[in-house]
C-alpha cells in the first residue's frame, strides 16, 4: 500500500519505521524467522508420529512372532519375558505357580557372586520352596530334597541344580502342554496369526 497524501496512515507508518533504530528492525526480522520455524513444527511432528507408528507396528510384528515361537519348545517360552509372564498367569489358575517361581529364583540365585549373599539366599530359597511343609513347597521327591539340604552346608551357585531340573521337567511335561491348549494361549495365537495374515495382505 502506498500513498503520498498528507495524513495518510501508510506514510506515517513508513516514517515511523524509518525512525526506528537498526537493532529494533533486526529483532523484528529475527522474530519473523522464529515464527516461520514454529509454523513448520506441525510438519515435523507429523514425521515423528509416522516414525513412532512404524516402530509400534514393528514391535507388534515381533511380539506376534514371539507368541507363535512359544509352542516350538519350552525353552523358547522360558527365553521370552512375556512368555514367562503369560505362563505364570496360567499357572496361577492351576495353583501351581510356585514351580515357576522356584525356577526363576534359582536362575537369579546362580547370578549371585558374593559368598555371604549366596549362603543367605540359598537358605531363604530352601525355606520358601524346598523343605517339608515350606510355604510354597515344590513337588520334588524326598531324595532330591535331601541332596539339596546337604548342598546348603557349602552353598555354591549349583546347589539347587538337581531340584531346579526336576521342577523344570515337571513343568515341561505337565503344565506346558496344558498351557498350549489353554483358551488364553489359543486366543493369543489367533491374534498373532491374524496380524501375520494382515501384514502379508498389505505387502
Amino acid at each position: 500500500m502506498s500513498c503520498w497524501m498528507p495524513g495518510c496512515p501508510a506514510l506515517s507508518m513508513c516514517r515511523g519505521l524509518a525512525t526506528l533504530p537498526i537493532t529494533c528492525l533486526e529483532r523484528a526480522k529475527d522474530l519473523k524467522t522464529r515464527l516461520g520455524i514454529l509454523l513448520h513444527k506441525p510438519e515435523l511432528g507429523h514425521g515423528i508420529g509416522t516414525s513412532s507408528k512404524l516402530q509400534l507396528g514393528s514391535r507388534r510384528r515381533d511380539s506376534s512372532r514371539e507368541v507363535l515361537e512359544w509352542r516350538e519348545s519350552f525353552d523358547q517360552l522360558l527365553k521370552s519375558k512375556s512368555g514367562v509372564t503369560a505362563f505364570h498367569t496360567f499357572l496361577k489358575t492351576e495353583f501351581s505357580e510356585e514351580n515357576l517361581d522356584f525356577w526363576l529364583a534359582c536362575e537369579d540365585f546362580k547370578k549371585t557372586r558374593s559368598k555371604t549373599k549366596l549362603a543367605s539366599k540359598a537358605n531363604r530359597i530352601f525355606e520358601e520352596f524346598v523343605q517339608n511343609e515350606a510355604p510354597r513347597e515344590v513337588n520334588i521327591d524326598h531324595e532330591t530334597r535331601e541332596i539339596t539340604r546337604k548342598n546348603l552346608s557349602g552353598a555354591t551357585s549349583a546347589c539347587f541344580n538337581e531340584a531346579q531340573a526336576k521342577t523344570r521337567t515337571l513343568m515341561e511335561k505337565d503344565s506346558y502342554p496344558r498351557f498350549l491348549k489353554s483358551a488364553s494361549y489359543q486366543d493369543m495365537t489367533k491374534q498373532a496369526t491374524s496380524r501375520g495374515i494382515s501384514k502379508r495382505s498389505h505387502t
